[in-house]
């Protein structure tokens, strides 16, 4: 389920994994270079300080634009809300550039939670106060439903690859 509501977006789906398998999925970098991207781009680098305070980081890189992959590109630089293993992680977000350099007026928020359902996890994502993004970077607000559904996609692909490779 995806409900835009303007400057938010708020998106539901279940992942064929259990909620500590998801929780961990947004915080390991090994992992997340698996899945963290938009449909069509790659995460080529992650950094995650898991922590309150801490940061998630992640460079993307757009394989049509055959950029060197040594190059730095753009992505999401976010600072560590709240942890609440295996439930929620809350994130302050910004979309940087390849300078990386963060645009205070462009912060919005990313809220993810967690629900056991079954075998697998009801996952809530909400990211919201993207007003300023809005008004800065109208095209790139316009594809944050696009990119978190593709990325989403990408999320419950690699969940469902990770248990049938090591079955509990």
């Amino acid at each position: 389920m995806t409900t835009p509501t303007g400057t938010a977006v708020r998106i539901e789906r279940t992942i064929p994994a259990p909620p500590a398998q998801v929780y961990r999925a947004w915080l390991d970098p090994e992992v997340l270079r698996r899945w963290f991207a938009p449909s069509g781009w790659e995460a080529v680098r992650v950094e995650v300080d898991e922590r309150v305070g801490g940061h998630l980081r992640a460079w993307h890189l757009d394989p049509q634009e055959h950029l060197d992959p040594q190059e730095q590109a753009g992505g999401p630089e976010c600072r560590i809300v709240e942890l609440v293993p295996d439930e929620r992680i809350v994130l302050d977000w910004w979309f940087v550039g390849p300078t990386r350099e963060i645009e205070r007026d462009q912060a919005s928020r990313l809220t993810v939670t967690l629900r056991a359902v079954g075998d697998g996890t009801h996952l809530t994502l909400v990211h919201d106060r993207l007003d300023g993004l809005a008004a800065a970077l109208p095209e790139v607000a316009r594809n944050v439903e696009a990119g978190w559904t593709g990325t989403l996609g990408r999320l419950a692909t690699t969940m469902a690859a990770r248990a049938r490779l090591s079955p509990e």
